[in-house]
């Protein structure tokens, strides 16, 4: 049989055409494997924070450092902060005044005044707290560790000047008394929170204050959480989410030592009142390690996890997911992500980090490891951002399956650039941010002093450094 040339031209161009389409669609296969198992990196490291105005308040004790206040509330901005003779200080403006109004707390020793005090020491724990109830009273609390409640209430709405000490709230369980924290109910009743009792052996309390009868009393006739004697429960501020729910979390804590946190644990609420574990049973309050079903990760004594260094957010389904740190097995301090599945708890290791933090003792500690954030991004993926002493600043991405699949370039937060304008040894920069309005109109205020680092609570020896200037900055986003 004769074949033609043409015959064979025509059967090469359509065999190659055939094996080429194949190559190419190969080729394509190959790279999209490739780009999947290529890290995703999502750049937003123009999205900047500039100084758009500044206000200089006062001068502040540069000691240790200690927690300030800055509450935006409607049309009105309130501080509190110790000064530079460490005496308790409030301050007001309206927004549009181009300086704070201050008040300082008569100053009172624990030797004369039942115990409390408005003048700070050398404890890191003495931070201070504004709430502002329905009708514009002012409430303030603070400097107290183990102490006797410190509370202050205005005589007038919106007057600081007319703040008066009121010995207690209700004048049970008031005597040794830790981490005050206002906040406010999604029908904006004032509600107050605090440790009573010590690190190792306590139970959280919450009060509630009607503008009605002008006192306080008991949200819960019970505790949220009782360490029963034996622990107490280091625990998050209840935060109404995207589900309507209140959720809390916490980890158990044996001994004042900061290593014997164990077991981090999570409940939810629907009104502040009927609490419920994760699996939607109610419980009967107060929530203690008896109760497994609260439990995410069972976390033991000495196993790499500290007060409150998790984070919690909701996935697009409403579930509770949680990022926090614990030891690997190899000793080394990496971060966790965990979710719910078959009615457990599920987790897995999202970092390979080369180092551990041994976290020991008692007393303010420095960190080497933060969580500062855990969201759901508007495209779906998820973001975790940390600091870190050996890694630095940094935003991990996870996918929907909760894999370790990128990460956000950040600019440096705000403060990280900042030098210290004073030039004594050990001098750092501090920053508080508004715990009233956030971020609204692409603007946002924060406090900046400095101060020395955390000693443990403990007296540092003489010289100690000047007092530092005290500033509000007005913050506009850049992108």
């Amino acid at each position: 049989m004769k074949i033609h040339i043409s015959q064979v031209i025509i059967w090469f161009v359509k065999t190659m055409g055939i094996m080429t389409i194949f190559l190419l669609a190969l080729a394509i296969k190959l790279m999209a494997q490739a780009n999947q198992n290529k890290p995703l990196i999502i750049d937003e490291s123009s999205k900047k924070w500039s100084v758009l105005s500044t206000i200089k308040i006062d001068k502040v004790w540069a000691g240790h450092p200690v927690g300030f206040f800055l509450l935006t509330h409607e049309n009105r901005q309130y501080i509190a902060y110790y000064n530079s003779e460490r005496k308790m200080v409030v301050g007001q403006r309206d927004l549009r005044d181009k300086k704070f109004s201050l008040h300082v707390m008569p100053p009172t020793s624990r030797e004369t005044h039942g115990g409390t005090s408005t003048v700070v020491g050398w404890d890191s724990h003495n931070s201070i707290v504004i709430g502002i109830d329905k009708e514009g009273y002012i409430h303030l609390s603070g400097n107290m560790h183990v102490h006797p409640i410190t509370y202050f209430r205005s005589a007038k709405p919106y007057d600081i000047t007319t703040l008066e000490q009121v010995m207690e709230m209700t004048g049970k369980n008031e005597k040794r008394c830790t981490y005050p924290k206002f906040m406010h109910s999604r029908e904006g009743e004032l509600i107050f929170h605090y440790r009573d009792g010590s690190s190792g052996n306590g139970n959280e309390i919450y009060n509630i204050w009607s503008c009605e009868k002008k006192q306080w009393s008991r949200l819960l006739e019970d505790p949220l959480t009782d360490g029963q004697g034996l622990m107490n429960a280091y625990q998050s501020q209840p935060v109404l989410l995207a589900d309507g729910r209140y959720h809390v979390y916490w980890v158990w804590r044996d001994t004042p030592h900061c290593e014997t946190n164990h077991d981090l644990s999570y409940m939810t609420s629907p009104d502040l009142i009927n609490w419920h574990n994760p699996w939607g049973e109610k419980i009967t309050l107060p929530a203690t390690l008896e109760n497994k079903s609260l439990i995410v990760d069972p976390i033991p004594v000495k196993g790499g996890i500290i007060n409150l260094a998790a984070r919690l957010c909701l996935d697009e389904n409403n579930r509770p997911l949680f990022v926090y740190h614990k030891y690997d097995e190899n000793g080394n301090l990496q971060l966790y992500v965990a979710w719910q599945e078959d009615n457990h708890w599920k987790n897995k290791v999202i970092t390979q980090w080369g180092h551990r933090w041994e976290f020991s003792g008692t007393g303010s500690i420095n960190f080497d490891v933060r969580i500062k954030s855990f969201k759901r991004r508007p495209d779906g993926y998820y973001e975790i951002e940390y600091d870190h002493i050996k890694y630095g600043d940094g935003a991990i991405l996870l996918d929907k399956d909760l894999n370790n699949c990128g990460k956000v370039i950040k600019p440096a937060p705000f403060g990280k650039g900042l030098q210290p304008e004073g030039d004594f040894p050990g001098l750092s920069v501090r920053i508080m941010n508004d715990q009233g309005a956030m971020e609204e109109n692409r603007t946002r205020y924060v406090l900046k002093w400095e101060t020395l680092g955390r000693n443990r609570d403990k007296p540092r020896e003489k010289p100690w450094p000047a007092p530092s200037q005290l500033y509000l900055y007005k913050l506009g986003l850049i992108k």
